[in-house]
Order: C-alpha cells, then sequence, then structure tokens
C-alpha cells in the first residue's frame, strides 16, 4: 500500500498565539495556586484544572501532519487520526485566500486551527489545518475540508493521481 507523509508546519500567527494561550494560562494557574493556598475553597481549583484541562484537550486534538494513502487522506492528531476518504472527492485544489474572512467554531489558533468556518468562498467548511497559508481544499459532494500539508502542490499532485489510479466517481 502506497503512503506518503506530509508535515503540518505551524505558521507565525499560530506560534504565537499558542505560546501567548500557554504563557496566560500559565500565569493565572499560578495565581489561582497562590490563592487557594490562602484559603482552601474550590473556586481556585476549578481555575487551576478548567483551564489546564482545556490545553491538555487543544494539544491532544493538534494536527502533526497528514497521510496520503491509496483510499484516504488521514489528519495525523497527537491521540487519533481522522480519515477523509478519497473517495467521493470532487476536487483537491490550493488556495492561499481560503480561510480569509471566515466566520468561526472550535479551536482557531491553540496547536492547531481546527474545527467549523464559514466564508463567502467555500460557504461551511471543516478545517483540519496549522498555516493557512499552505491551504489545500478538498471538496466532496456534501462537504469542504481544509488542509495545510508542508508542499501543498506537491499534495495535490500525489492526491490526484490516487483519485485517477482508483477510478473513482466523481
Amino acid at each position: 500500500m502506497t503512503t506518503i507523509e506530509f508535515r503540518a508546519p505551524w505558521s507565525a500567527s499560530l506560534r504565537v498565539m499558542t505560546v501567548s494561550s500557554v504563557v496566560v494560562v500559565a500565569l493565572g494557574t499560578v495565581w489561582a495556586l497562590s490563592a487557594s493556598l490562602q484559603q482552601s475553597r474550590l473556586a481556585p481549583m476549578v481555575m487551576i484544572a478548567l483551564p489546564l484541562l482545556l490545553l491538555a484537550l487543544a494539544f491532544a486534538d493538534g494536527v502533526r501532519g497528514y497521510t496520503l494513502t491509496e483510499d484516504a487522506i488521514f489528519v495525523r492528531r497527537r491521540l487519533w487520526d481522522r480519515r477523509l476518504p478519497l473517495a467521493g472527492l470532487r476536487s483537491v485544489t490550493a488556495d492561499v485566500d481560503a480561510m480569509g474572512r471566515s466566520a468561526r467554531i472550535g479551536n482557531w489558533g491553540l496547536f492547531s486551527i481546527t474545527g467549523r468556518g464559514w466564508n463567502k468562498k467555500l460557504g461551511w467548511y471543516s478545517s483540519y489545518a496549522t498555516d493557512p497559508s499552505r491551504a489545500v481544499v478538498l471538496r466532496y459532494h456534501k462537504r469542504t475540508v481544509v488542509i495545510t500539508p508542508h508542499d501543498p502542490q506537491h499534495f495535490i499532485m500525489r492526491a490526484r493521481t490516487l483519485i485517477k489510479a482508483a477510478d473513482f466517481p466523481k
């Protein structure tokens, strides 16, 4: 079985957002911890646990890369993978502005850019991204997905070749 690996490099803005968020959570945790030592209350403990839990979930959900196989694209995350079948894939195109001016739901800058978005260009879409300037738009019959492999043109060429070789219906 043919497998081709693609990294998911972080954009500068994703790095800044992630580092800033981690610093804010760390400072808040230190503050809540010092407050909880002065008086034993439940609220400071929740203020410690909740942000750390959210950080852990965002880290686990972060996109590490993509694997292209003969029948699917796997979005590699830290704890699980998301399978995007090649069957039913209608187009694979590069679009550096794909995610621009989007209304967003989900994680849009903590270890990755994952969730749902909507803009005039794509309509509703799912994103599994780390650098919007490397956006590859996957269009299916009833959904659109944006991913960001390190080499968008190579990814597109290989994906189109596999789709043609498998003779998937359009």
